[in-house]
């Protein structure tokens, strides 16, 4: 009897399940940061190679064709590696509700002066009952960029760009200008 009375709490205790430890968020933050910077850097070498070696329409052909193959190749790891922006050129990158309130929430910051490397978001939220964290980092414009989404564009580009995307919203934006982010998710 008192070897029952000493082994029934033992399993008891054993059967209790141990709570999930919280995320670390900062290791989350640093390993989404990671990601987007292999990303950029793969996208970026990608599109000034093609801007030397053919120009504007040879660069557009690598956002069209190569920056959705770039992305699904780097999301590993459970993480979901994407681009979106409130001005969409492609349709299919349009924002989802979290990214849209983080991208107007950008866009206002931006416009009071706030640096666009600072422009981060990252939070852990609940989608579908699963925990994810998601995280949004501001893509500003830089020189290059304007011979796609500049004001001016030549008559050539124009054509293909309306060609390849009747709804383009993602044309007249000026260097410095705050243009969209790197959106990642991972469910935890």
């Amino acid at each position: 009897m008192r070897l029952r009375t000493l082994i029934l709490p033992l399993l008891l205790l054993a059967a209790t399940p141990t709570p999930a430890a919280e995320p670390d968020a900062d290791a989350l933050k640093a390993e989404a940061g990671a990601v987007i910077k292999d990303f950029f850097d793969t996208l970026r070498g990608e599109l000034f190679g093609a801007m030397q070696s053919g120009g504007p329409l040879t660069a557009l052909a690598v956002c069209t064709e190569k920056a959705p193959a770039l992305a699904k190749a780097k999301s590993t790891g459970g993480w979901t590696v994407a681009r979106t922006t409130l001005r969409t050129r492609n349709p299919g990158n349009a924002p989802d509700a979290w990214e849209k309130a983080a991208l107007d929430d950008f866009a206002k910051r931006h416009a009071a002066g706030e640096e666009l490397g600072k422009l981060v978001k990252a939070e852990i939220v609940t989608e579908n009952g699963q925990q994810t964290f998601r995280f949004l980092k501001a893509i500003g414009t830089d020189g290059p960029c304007l011979n796609c989404h500049g004001a001016e564009l030549k008559p050539e580009v124009a054509a293909r760009i309306d060609q390849l995307y009747p709804q383009d919203k993602a044309k007249g934006y000026k260097e410095g200008d705050f243009r969209g982010a790197f959106t990642l998710k991972k469910k935890l």
